[in-house]
């Protein structure tokens, strides 16, 4: 409570006489030598002091005392706890002490002060607040009592029986009714059990529950222990709250995102693991069968190029709807990616409902949909795998169903295929590509492309991403989305991404004795992240190769945090600790949970290019992802940048490096090789148009084996998604 000489005219004080009619006991009051007076709360003054109270509030009379208006230099925190006396007051007939530090005339004075409720002449109600005792103590106990009071932290003394000894105003505020005990302010009574299990276990707990309070459920983090009361001696417990709803609901926000399709809002392949195995394990415990159906969309690439991303996006978020309209509620529908998605039922004892719920799915889908004022018919590819006939383990499950919906598009799409023992040929030829795999080590078929990574500020190379391809004898350049899934599942991923890395270290020490200071990222695969042997793996690496591992850097995905933490930070700390960095790949896209990333080594987020690419349409997934790097502290890589809007965006959000095909795709070591080195040239050279040195430096590229490097001429080079006239340009010195 705060006491200054107001600067604004006063109202008109009520006289001492009228004061006084408004109860019969004032008389009383005036004979005491402890200072008392009357508060009004809501004209927020005191309208009655006795003599001892004009002379703690140094005031010669009623009248000047009343003139102050005491809400000038009132805090908020003393505001808000003057209207819970007053709400007390109201509700309940109570007397309570606590330790105020009064201002008058701008002193501080500390009291023990005893408050009652009274009814003033009007009716409404007021304060009475007898001082008794002034409290002269050290400056750090006065310091913590006014602390106490001020404080959001709710803070209570409950006796052992759960009875409440002290609240601070924050913890009466929260309160959801007068005398609550501690058992009643928990939403869910195991709660309070188990924080009392706790207590007796160990003294101690912190613990996040939801509580009953004045604003109904919220969510708190309790923290309690065991203690002793100050006044009496006897047991006691000591209790602090926090809310943290806010909090819990950001949380559920990023658990959702990290669960779920960003697009179409069903669950995305973090959730369906768990969420599936779950189902196998039930239905074999009740003797049922589960059917797992592949559903693919037919021709949706050649809609999607076509017609734009915005049309796509609208046919795969009708798709998805369509899709969980068709099945029961208790059944599960999944995006897999792109136009891939799964639908797991429970057959229960309808052996046919597999095959009746496939044909359900194509009549709906092959429905016309109308987006953007653009007519389309879509129709799918069903494969259907069923527990336990083709299969036990989720694994086996989706690779029989994706091997039966490749045989119904093989028969003209827009069919559902049950898997059965004619596919295996389908398999053997899995087999045939495991054989291929294993040759292409053996003949060194396979070779490590590196598509660059820019500083976004200075538009300079910083570093590389090591992407393997396979040169493979009859097909071509085969891209690692084609085998590298195959690899993880056979196991070969081992001795390929051991490669791979040992190939990118020796490469980074490469550029570094020709002078180029690069960092050179390298994807690892769930199964090697997995590996015990992987940090000595590395370690060896790192000393055959004598290449810097401060400039190496491992690339993970999020679902790879899932599961074991204990044996994630473990083996990120191990890799931390022989000096490479740690970065999240495809960051949006997986387990998004702070808590678990923030425990991590991990010191660089790459957001994935599904973000980057709705940018125009959804542009705050991707704010929502840069300020959680922010909040992370982590460096920030865009990837899959394409058009100069993008970069321009990422640019203004201070985002620190990107990559993507506006500037290069994947390239091989040679060609990065005279990336650098004309980058060295232009460096030299500062362009007169005030661009960056390197706008001209990477040819028209429309497919990644367009890269060119030995143009005849001075053909000028231009970026690959560059300005219309730029692009003229380029056609009209070129001839074609």
């Amino acid at each position: 409570m705060v006491s200054t000489p107001s600067s604004s005219a006063p109202t008109s004080p009520p006289r001492r006489d009228a004061v006084a009619r408004e109860s019969a006991d004032v008389a009383i009051l005036e004979r005491l030598r402890t200072p008392v007076w009357i508060y009004d709360f809501d004209r927020k003054r005191v309208v009655w002091a006795n003599a001892s109270g004009l002379v703690l509030w140094r005031a010669d009379d009623v009248e000047t005392l009343a003139a102050r208006d005491l809400a000038v230099d009132m805090s908020p925190t003393v505001a808000t706890r003057l209207a819970q006396y007053q709400a007390d007051f109201e509700r309940d007939d109570i007397t309570f002490s606590e330790t105020w530090t009064l201002y008058p005339e701008g002193r501080p004075t500390t009291l023990r002060v005893l408050f009652s409720g009274r009814r003033l002449a009007d009716g409404r109600m007021g304060m009475t607040c007898e001082a008794l005792a002034e409290i002269t103590d050290t400056p750090e106990r006065l310091r913590s009592a006014e602390a106490l009071l001020h404080t959001t932290v709710m803070i209570t003394l409950f006796d052992v029986d759960g009875r409440a000894l002290y609240r601070n105003p924050a913890a009466r505020q929260s309160r959801a009714r007068v005398g609550e005990s501690f058992a009643a302010r928990f939403a869910d009574p195991a709660d309070h059990a188990a924080i009392l299990a706790a207590l007796d276990a160990v003294g101690s707990v912190v613990r996040q529950v939801r509580v009953v309070t004045s604003n109904g459920v919220r969510w708190h983090e309790i923290s309690a222990r065991q203690c002793r009361d100050a006044v009496n001696g006897l047991p006691a417990v000591l209790v602090s709250e926090t809310d943290v709803t806010a909090h819990k609901a950001a949380e559920a926000q990023v658990r959702f995102l990290a669960e779920h399709d960003t697009l179409t809002g069903l669950p995305n392949r973090a959730m369906l693991q768990p969420e599936i195995e779950r189902r196998l394990r039930a239905a074999e415990a009740a003797g049922r069968e589960v059917a797992i159906l592949f559903v693919d969309l037919d021709r949706f690439k050649t809609i999607n190029d076509s017609l734009g991303h915005s049309i796509g996006d609208g046919l795969l978020v009708v798709a998805s709807r369509r899709l969980g309209e068709t099945v029961r509620a208790n059944d599960f529908v999944a995006r897999l990616g792109g136009d891939e998605f799964l639908v797991c039922l429970d057959l229960d004892c309808d052996a046919g409902r597999a095959a009746q719920t496939a044909e359900r799915i194509l009549a709906v889908l092959d429905a016309p949909i109308r987006i953007g004022g653009v007519d389309l018919t879509v129709s799918a590819s069903i494969g259907i795998g069923l527990f336990p006939r083709d299969g036990r383990d989720l694994d086996t499950l989706m690779r029989h169903a994706d091997l039966a919906m490749y045989t119904a598009k093989a028969h003209g799409c827009g069919r559902w295929e049950m898997f059965s023992g004619d596919m295996k040929a389908d398999v053997e030829r899995q087999l045939l590509l495991e054989s291929q795999l294993r040759r292409a080590l053996e003949n060194g078929e396979f070779e490590v492309f590196y598509q660059p990574r820019l500083a976004i500020d200075r538009e300079t190379i910083i570093g590389a991403e090591a992407l393997l391809r396979w040169h493979h004898p009859t097909r071509g350049l085969v891209l690692p989305g084609a085998f590298i899934p195959f690899a993880e599942k056979t196991g070969q991923i081992d001795k390929i991404g051991a490669c791979v890395l040992r190939e990118a270290a020796l490469q980074q020490k490469a550029w570094a004795d020709a002078g180029h200071d690069l960092s050179i990222s390298v994807n690892l695969s769930a199964r090697q992240f997995r590996d015990p042997r992987l940090s000595e793996m590395v370690r060896d690496i790192v000393r055959e190769t004598g290449c810097d591992p401060g400039r190496l850097q491992i690339e993970i995905t999020e679902s790879m945090l899932i599961g074991d933490d204990v044996t994630s930070a473990a083996c990120l700390r191990a890799l931390a600790d022989l000096g490479l960095s740690i970065a999240i790949d495809d960051f949006g896209t997986g387990y998004s949970n702070l808590g678990t990333i923030h425990r991590h080594p991990i010191d660089t987020l790459k957001i994935d290019h599904s973000f980057v690419a709705t940018l125009e349409t959804r542009p705050a997934l991707a704010e929502l992802i840069i300020g959680m790097c922010r909040l992370l502290d982590m460096r920030i890589v865009a990837e899959g940048v394409e058009t100069e809007d993008q970069l321009e965006w990422l640019k203004a959000r201070n985002v620190h490096e990107y990559q993507g095909y506006l500037f290069s795709p994947a390239i091989p070591a040679d060609h990065f090789d005279e990336l650098l080195r004309r980058q060295a040239e232009l460096a030299a050279t500062p362009p007169a148009n005030g661009r960056s040195a390197l706008w001209d430096l990477v040819p028209l590229v429309r497919r990644e084996g367009d890269v060119e490097w030995t143009t005849a001429g001075e053909t000028p080079k231009v970026r690959r998604l560059a300005i219309a006239g730029a692009v003229e340009a380029f056609v009209r010195r070129d001839g074609h």
